[in-house]
């Protein structure tokens, strides 16, 4: 059995990127049996020598470029391709080559543009990645959003702001083949053109004002969300460089790993746990929490420190993000990309047995995630059916993981947070814009083992701080004021079901409502009328604790590429640590309360603006179907109509009170229900029905529905009286009284 040279193994490694276990190469050359140990031997000293790195039981060659990088233009090829370098390469190879792969909409690039990208690798070329251009580096051309008016010179652009007046004047060579009212994206284009209009050239065709690829942008401008960044913000973006190990704890050899959606862009948290070897902690688990170190780039009072704090967070929705921080941050230095040394905050937890968090501590580090994993393919792994890149770290890596969510479960049943049961709906978009379909998102326990992990890190966050007597944003969910508990232990006794009254209200006690609930047909309008009956949370200075996760302290710390309040916790570790000047600062510590109070706005702002554009989407869904009849659940009562959730797709939609039926219905406030005037029928929450789909309209996001049955029996529909004319009203014996009494008293003042 001939053992094959490093060259070779070198080679196939290359050409085989994703057969790289030990198993995968022994196959590959026929080595069986005790060869396996010169084989191993072999790897060993590819490692040691810098050709390999291993990654769990995989080696692969170390020289990759992350998915966003700064390139270089080289200039063209001899056929004409445009071809780019890295200008960050810290593999031990020549440096790869990318092909730039243009769209018609990107500027002209010459040899030495700077420019940020998204590459990805490629096999058979001659080049190593293609590369897709996000923007030039040190260009931030001013953007437009805007209604297209054409003309024989070329158009101009009206902007959809409604308090924005100023017109731009778009030369015919710049139109982009945009027609006569197409809402377009467009951005500055050099000096001053006709009528002193400062000229624009059109970058995209965004289509009909009220189509779904407009929907986003229209939400955004409404709501005044800041969604280009200004010159000198870019400018300290694209001069910063990769953070230097310096002091930092070296974490590299940790085997963390990133688990995100499939379609995420950033990452900026990474996990890693293990049987803990503490004898005095049998059964007990380690937990790593590694947090992109956005502090080292963004400090007080910097460009992008007042942009970041301005913004507040990121935002948001089906078709784009607008981010808190410019992509050469947010998609690349900032984000913990695979393979790629990052600095970082990170915290080791101990937990015991049962999950209870025994002791923790922060470093300020250097990682690198040995593979970005999205949550279907872990929950999958776990499950027993790995793809190849979970299948090398199920027993070191995933495995031990889901191994502390278990422990961490007992500790949460124990501290009972509210456990609300409300499917997220997902808009999904077909590529030109428009809404494929409306799916439900799977809650797996790949998620809750995220979201249980970053609970504990952002509660070790506060303990820690608290501890230093160091000032932080706390984030705060106070108890629901009596006002709303009434109303939902008015709807749960309508329900069939009892909220008790005269205690100390904890989240158990709403737990057990929920859980009465659960399997019935009311078990949505239990949970609804729960959510509203929650206070919103907030972020303050002063700790009043958080209400729906039971919880004494909490802070948020992980996530500040989209989070504000994240980065001050994050100055905050950083000062009281001594890690370092760019910690939190006193003039931070002067305008907490200040800074808490417009974050907390500016995350309400975002909210509405993604809520109205889901809304917006689910009505362009929905325009093709009007006349449709759709089976839903009432979910609102209203002086002026009901509100009925839909089951298909959880929209939203209104029947107005003439469409409920040939009598009047009076509105009962007290017991939150409508009642017919001749036939005593009661409209109240919770109750199924069947509608007919009478109106969609994706400008406003506005459904309008006809209802054709409560509960399996049809409303008593037919010609109205009085149509076209105001329904007369059938008057109860006090009405008639009162109505009596006045017009004997205006008659006196006569």
């Amino acid at each position: 059995m001939k053992m094959p040279s490093k060259a070779e193994i070198l080679e196939w490694i290359s050409e085989n990127p994703t057969l790289t276990s030990k198993r995968d190469i022994a196959k590959a050359f026929g080595i069986k049996g005790a060869a396996r140990i010169d084989l191993k031997r072999i790897l060993r000293e590819l490692e040691a020598e810098g050709h390999l790195e291993k990654r769990s039981r995989s080696y692969r060659d170390p020289d990759r470029l992350p998915p966003v990088s700064v390139l270089k233009i080289l200039g063209s090829s001899v056929d004409g391709d445009l071809l780019a370098e890295p200008m960050e390469w810290q593999g031990k190879g020549p440096e790869p080559v990318i092909l730039m792969v243009e769209r018609a909409s990107d500027p002209a690039l010459g040899e030495g543009d700077k420019l940020l990208a998204r590459v990805t690798e490629v096999e058979g070329e001659d080049w190593q990645y293609e590369g897709r251009m996000i923007r030039k580096v040190g260009s931030n051309p001013q953007r437009i959003l805007g209604v297209f008016r054409k003309n024989d010179e070329g158009g101009r652009i009206l902007p959809v702001d409604k308090g924005e007046q100023k017109e731009w004047f778009v030369p015919s060579g710049a139109v982009n083949g945009a027609k006569d009212g197409e809402l377009v994206e467009a951005e500055q284009s050099g000096p001053k053109g006709r009528m002193g209009l400062q000229r624009a050239s059109i970058v995209s065709r965004l289509g009909d004002p009220s189509a779904p690829k407009a929907v986003s942008l229209i939400a955004i401008h409404q709501h005044g969300i800041p969604d280009s960044f200004p010159d000198d913000v870019i400018a300290e973006a694209d001069a910063a460089k990769p953070a230097p190990l310096g002091k930092r704890e070296d974490l590299r050899d940790m085997p963390l790993v990133t688990i995100d959606p499939a379609d995420a862009r950033d990452h900026d948290d990474a996990c890693f746990a293990h049987a803990d070897d503490d004898p005095k902690n049998p059964g007990g688990h380690v937990v790593w929490v590694a947090i992109a170190d956005v502090a080292h780039y963004v400090t007080p009072g910097s460009a992008l420190d007042r942009e970041a704090k301005k913004r507040g967070n990121s935002s948001y929705f089906p078709d784009r993000v607008v981010p808190m921080l410019p992509d050469r941050l947010s998609g690349d230095l900032c984000s913990l990309h695979e393979g790629v040394p990052r600095a970082c905050l990170a915290v080791r937890m101990q937990l015991d047995a049962n999950g209870n968090k025994i002791s923790h501590r922060f470093v300020r580090g250097m990682m690198r995630s040995v593979a970005s994993l999205n949550y279907e393919e872990v929950q999958q792994a776990q499950d027993g059916n790995p793809n190849e890149r979970c299948a090398e770290l199920l027993d070191e890596v995933i495995a031990p993981l889901y191994a502390a969510y278990r422990a961490t479960q007992k500790a949460r049943a124990e501290r009972a947070p509210l456990e609300l049961d409300l499917p997220e709906r997902k808009v999904v978009l077909a590529e030109d814009g428009t809404v494929a379909s409306i799916n439900f998102r799977d809650r797996l326990d790949a998620h809750k083992l995220i979201e249980e992990f970053m609970i504990l890190a952002n509660v070790a966050a506060a303990e820690t701080l608290i501890a230093k007597q160091s000032p932080l944003l706390f984030r705060v969910h106070e108890e629901p004021n009596p006002e709303k508990l009434d109303s939902l232990r008015e709807v749960a006794r309508s329900a069939g079901f009892v909220l008790a009254k005269g205690q100390v209200l904890q989240t158990r006690h709403l737990n057990k409502l929920l859980k009465d609930a659960a399997g019935t047909e009311e078990a949505e309008l239990i949970n609804l009328s729960t959510l509203r009956s929650m206070t919103q949370a907030y972020y303050s200075p002063n700790n009043f604790g958080h209400f729906g996760l039971a919880l004494r302290s909490y802070g948020h710390f992980t996530s500040p590429i989209r989070r504000y309040a994240d980065l001050i916790v994050h100055r905050s570790l950083v000062s009281s640590h001594g890690w370092g000047k760019d910690g939190l600062t006193p003039q931070d510590i002067e305008n907490l309360e200040q800074t808490g109070g417009h974050i907390s706005d500016t995350e309400r702002r975002s909210m509405l603006a993604e809520r109205d554009t889901t809304d917006r989407y689910l009505a362009s869904y929905l325009s093709e179907r009007v006349g449709n009849e759709f089976t839903g659940k009432i979910s609102g009562i209203a002086r002026f109509g009901v509100f009925v959730k839909l089951d298909e797709t959880g929209a939203d939609g209104l029947v107005p009170m003439r469409e409920l039926g040939r009598e009047y219905f009076q509105f009962d406030q007290e017991n939150n229900r409508l009642v017919g005037s001749e036939t005593g029928l009661i409209i109240s929450l919770g109750q199924r029905v069947l509608v007919r789909l009478s109106e969609a309209t994706p400008v406003t996001g506005g459904i309008a529905l006809e209802l054709l049955e409560i509960n399996g029996e049809a409303t008593s529909k037919g010609p109205k009286r009085g149509r076209g004319r105001p329904v007369k009203r059938k008057m109860s014996a006090a009405k008639k009284k009162a109505a009596k009494a006045k017009r004997k008293v205006a008659r006196k003042r006569k």
